[in-house]
């Protein structure tokens, strides 16, 4: 029976759709504002997993993922300017370049990651008047209240404020800085709709005057219209616990007076060398970062796989470069059986498939099912374990059906030049010091004068760039 953590109630529950054998699910998407790093991208790997595990057990799906191109402020808590607008600034272009530009980057890099799309992609700028709507109703409810520069809704209309978060809302606020909106009536009330400066770049005609739509309410409009008030499964990541799916359960069951949401389920944090990962801290990295360095997209895929998605994973090059040595091993090995006429006891495949199975549907264990793989590899050579392998790829997305039984692994004898030696000298006793930043220098240094070094078991590898 498929398990999945429910957030909501800290526990793991058994999964069955609210109808039928589809699953409704809603997945939080990005603000286009600017690249996703791969923090990020942890989150919508975590996503297709979701999606891959319930097509595995026989479910057809129904998700809905937004695009964030207005309404999100510098701060969750209705903060500071739109991101959009701020982009515009700095990047001397509109709005709407800035989120095409972006939108293209990151659905070519779920591409490259072999994430599939949801079945529908809903832009928050092409629903305004679903979300004008919305907080229509909420105002008829007698939810929200005007102030001069929006419309917020009233949290204490919501007695069970803080049930997904578990926060107890007066004593986290209990010695919080003084609001800069003091019209609020408490601190924690949230931006329904926000009137626009004249000179604000993006603005729609609304009863409110002329304005944007707060972030909040994107999600929930969006989800109401393809999802209706009640759907399984909404994902994210941990961060949009406190206060962005918090707000989202707010708008959504003051309305209909209903659950709206079965299951919520979030994707914890990725640390950069066991600490924050920020653009503040020039501590980012992009798909197209990790490709100028000589890895693999699928390289950053497998090093994901190998940590369950509800703990903290810890990036670093070094994780990196032995998640590209153990795929690669896996490659080999997986090329040696799709080359074996010899076949496998059909007990020894039933027996690895049935943990397969029992890993995937407890809360989609994929680190120990990686672990069952590695187990059926280790098998005589046979055609069998290959075919189980491309079965067990459904869930892992790391392309195993497209591997040539006619590969083979060349070590060529490589000149290094006397620059590139130093240089890699030079790495290795900055990483025995454990000054992990001039590694990753000196490593920089290597790659633009046309040489990768990968860490192996054997010692380090140095090979020209193709």
């Amino acid at each position: 029976m498929l398990k999945f953590y429910n957030t909501l109630t800290r526990t793991k529950e058994d999964f069955r759709p609210l109808n039928g054998n589809t699953v409704t699910m809603y997945s939080c998407g990005p603000t286009v504002y600017n690249y996703a790093h791969i923090g990020n991208l942890r989150t919508y790997i975590f996503m297709d997993l979701i999606r891959r595990t319930l097509k595995y057990e026989g479910y057809k799906l129904k998700g809905v993922m937004n695009i964030t191109d207005v309404g999100h402020l510098m701060a969750d808590s209705d903060d500071g300017e739109d991101k959009m607008a701020v982009a515009s600034r700095e990047q001397n272009k509109t709005p709407w370049e800035i989120a095409e530009q972006y939108t293209k980057v990151f659905f070519e890099d779920l591409a490259k990651l072999n994430i599939s799309k949801p079945e529908i992609i809903a832009k928050a700028t092409e629903h305004i008047p679903e979300m004008i709507d919305y907080v229509k109703s909420l105002e008829e409810g007698g939810v929200s209240y005007e102030t001069s520069d929006g419309i917020y809704f009233d949290i204490s209309k919501f007695p069970r404020y803080g049930c997904l978060s578990r926060a107890n809302i007066e004593e986290q606020l209990a010695g919080a800085r003084v609001e800069v909106n003091d019209e609020k009536r408490h601190p924690a009330d949230f931006a329904l709709w926000k009137k626009a400066d004249p000179l604000h770049i993006m603005q729609w005609d609304s009863p409110w005057g002329k304005g944007y739509p707060g972030w909040h309410i994107e999600c929930s409009a969006m989800s109401r219209k393809y999802l209706g008030e009640c759907f399984d499964i909404h994902s994210g990541g941990v961060d949009h616990i406190p206060i962005h799916h918090e707000n989202e359960i707010a708008q959504n069951e003051v309305l209909t007076g209903k659950q709206s949401v079965r299951f919520w389920m979030h994707g914890e944090f990725m640390l950069v060398n066991n600490g924050k990962m920020s653009k503040s801290l020039g501590n980012t990295y992009t798909i197209a970062d990790l490709e100028k360095k000589g890895y693999d997209p699928l390289d950053f895929r497998f090093f994901c796989l190998n940590t369950h998605y509800r703990k903290k994973l810890n990036f670093t090059f070094e994780g990196l470069d032995a998640a590209k040595t153990s795929r690669e091993r896996l490659t080999q090995a997986l090329i040696q059986h799709k080359a074996s006429s010899a076949a496998t006891d059909k007990a020894v495949i039933d027996k690895l498939r049935g943990e397969f199975r029992r890993a995937i549907e407890d809360d989609i264990n994929v680190p120990l099912a990686l672990g069952i793989l590695f187990t059926a590899i280790k098998e005589p050579k046979s055609k069998d374990i290959y075919e189980l392998a491309l079965e067990f790829d459904k869930i892992f997305g790391l392309s195993f059906d497209k591997i040539k039984a006619s590969e083979t692994v060349k070590e060529e004898a490589v000149e290094i030049p006397e620059e590139i030696a130093s240089l890699v000298k030079a790495r290795a006793e900055a990483k025995a010091a454990k000054n992990y930043a001039l590694a990753d220098e000196i490593r920089a240094e290597i790659a633009k004068k046309g040489y990768n070094v990968l860490d192996t078991r054997d010692g380090v590898k140095v090979t020209p760039v193709k």
